[in-house]
């Protein structure tokens, strides 16, 4: 099987896999727990705190641990709204970020908050401009994800930020797809709150994290709950989150080999598909607008994204689709009609994503594949 999804899930390092089983043994205690075998878990927590902290240039106290990327966003968003006072209860966001989000816009309405969705540019981008039309008196929160999962269009966080500083609003953005990938300073990009998940960074699942800056006030989503400080409920999962960590280490150490390697496999997918008369094209150019290496968003010409993903499934190469499809009925993706494409067009959207053991010969079989497709099943009425 050659695995070509990482943007939705990573194999366990490992390292990361040898230290869940370990620290399952030796710090299963509920780190809140006032015996020896609590305290054991609780000074695995702090160190892990720390360690995170560090790599995305934020403070042990801002840290939260989570069940994974959703959970953060939501729990985040929802926490500083909480906080903020009457006079700020004005949420703006993208019709790009993750669906955590997008599903969670009725519900926050519902609560009294007022949510605007702001569109990017031709070129899929978030500018100044953009983003100071939309904010009024009472905005007290902007949340923008980093990169896309599907466009792998990267934000202009450092440009946006004083923007919103200036004005004493908050940002929050989501990491999952960059944190590990690309490099992160939430300082010099100037956010006051993210999401990080593990799976993403060859951790396990059901493990993420937020951050949240303490010059942040927030309030809980659900009152009463002690673990986490009170941002979230539940006992802490002290062998997820070592291994979490553990995992984010090996990939901050080969951080950047991984993002030149990434960058060529990019190159070499598109330049091959041309070579070969693969009517493969990237759905942004890198012309135009920055995009994370690991994820290539392409358009085949002429084929059904659903149909391309099925057949290299059943040809044993694991490619993923941003067109959700579900007994006949097919919905146009937010983040591809931001960037203009229409439905028809949307239909032919596949997902190519590289992890580090992704080779250049993974894509030859992958075009060997598409090559042998050209044509066999057009797009019909």
């Amino acid at each position: 099987m050659i695995y070509l999804d990482y943007a939705a899930a990573a194999p366990m390092d490992e390292r990361a896999l040898h230290l869940l089983t370990e620290l399952s043994r030796e710090a299963y205690g509920n780190s809140h727990s006032l015996h020896d075998t609590g305290g054991r878990a609780a000074n695995v927590l702090e160190y892990c705190r720390e360690k995170l902290a560090s790599m995305i240039g934020g403070v042990k106290e801002g840290i939260y641990f989570t069940s994974g990327g959703s959970e953060s966003n939501l729990l985040t968003i929802q926490s500083i709204l909480n906080g903020l006072p009457e006079g700020r209860k004005h949420l703006v966001t993208t019709v790009m970020e993750h669906a955590s989000i997008r599903n969670a816009i009725p519900y926050l309405e519902r609560l009294g908050y007022r949510v605007t969705l702001i569109e990017p540019n031709a070129r899929g981008i978030i500018t100044k401009e953009i983003l100071e039309h939309a904010l009024e008196p009472d905005t007290g929160l902007v949340s923008i994800q980093h990169a896309n999962s599907e466009t792998g269009i990267v934000q202009p966080l450092a440009e946006l930020s004083p923007l919103l500083r200036a004005r004493g609003i908050f940002l929050h953005s989501d990491m999952v797809q960059t944190f590990g990938k690309l490099p992160i300073d939430i300082r010099q990009l100037g956010v006051d709150a993210c999401s990080l998940s593990s799976h993403k960074v060859y951790g396990p699942k059901g493990v993420g994290a937020a951050f949240l800056h303490p010059r942040v006030p927030w309030q809980p989503v659900l009152l009463g709950t002690n673990h986490e400080r009170g941002f979230r409920g539940g006992t802490v999962n002290v062998p997820g989150i070592g291994a979490f960590v553990t995992a984010a280490e090996h990939c901050m150490e080969n951080q950047a080999e991984l993002f030149s390697h990434f960058r060529q496999l990019h190159t070499y997918l598109f330049t091959q598909a041309g070579r070969l008369g693969i009517p493969l094209t990237p759905v942004v150019s890198e012309q135009y607008a920055e995009v994370a290496p690991h994820i290539a968003g392409c358009l085949f010409d002429g084929m059904e994204g659903q149909y391309v993903m099925l057949e290299c499934n059943r040809n044993g190469i694991c490619i993923s689709t941003g067109t959700a499809c579900a007994a006949g009925h097919q919905e146009h993706s937010p983040s591809l009609a931001a960037i203009g494409l229409r439905k028809e067009e949307a239909l032919r959207f596949i997902r190519i994503s590289f992890g580090r053991s992704t080779t250049t010969e993974h894509l030859d079989s992958l075009l060997t594949l598409l090559a042998s497709l050209k044509g066999a099943n057009p797009i019909g009425d």
